[in-house]
């Protein structure tokens, strides 16, 4: 279970840490949009959310790749997955299955690191 959660913490680092990167350098070219998912980014990228989001990626991302404090980059990213997924339901359709990946490798660590979070449920 080690290596696993060793697996899951790199390639969610990864994913955030160059995606998130890319808000900053634009390596990976984006698709056109239209429609609402299109607003939705356009609004973000002229207002400079779109610099906030991606630094939260980055900062989240290079904390899971580094290893330490895991459960502050879990909370950083966090919202950022919540956001992701709510854009693949509503919004834009395509790309939902990385989406998922992502999400699914964030509630392992949120499993793994379930001790962390434990206060936050106790009433």
């Amino acid at each position: 279970m080690k290596i696993l959660t060793i697996i899951a913490r790199v390639l969610l680092g990864l994913v955030f840490t160059v995606f998130g990167s890319n808000a900053f350098l634009h390596f990976i070219k984006m698709p056109p949009m239209s429609g609402p998912s299109g607003d939705f980014i356009l609004a973000m990228y002229t207002t400079g959310y779109l610099y906030v989001v991606g630094g939260c990626q980055v900062a989240g991302g290079l904390i899971l790749l580094i290893g330490r404090y895991i459960p502050l980059g879990l909370t950083l990213l966090g919202p950022v997955i919540v956001n992701i997924l709510c854009f693949h339901i509503f919004m834009n359709h395509q790309g939902w299955q990385l989406a998922s990946v992502v999400a699914a490798l964030a509630l392992f660590l949120l499993w793994r690191y379930r001790a962390s979070f434990a206060g936050l449920l106790r009433p």
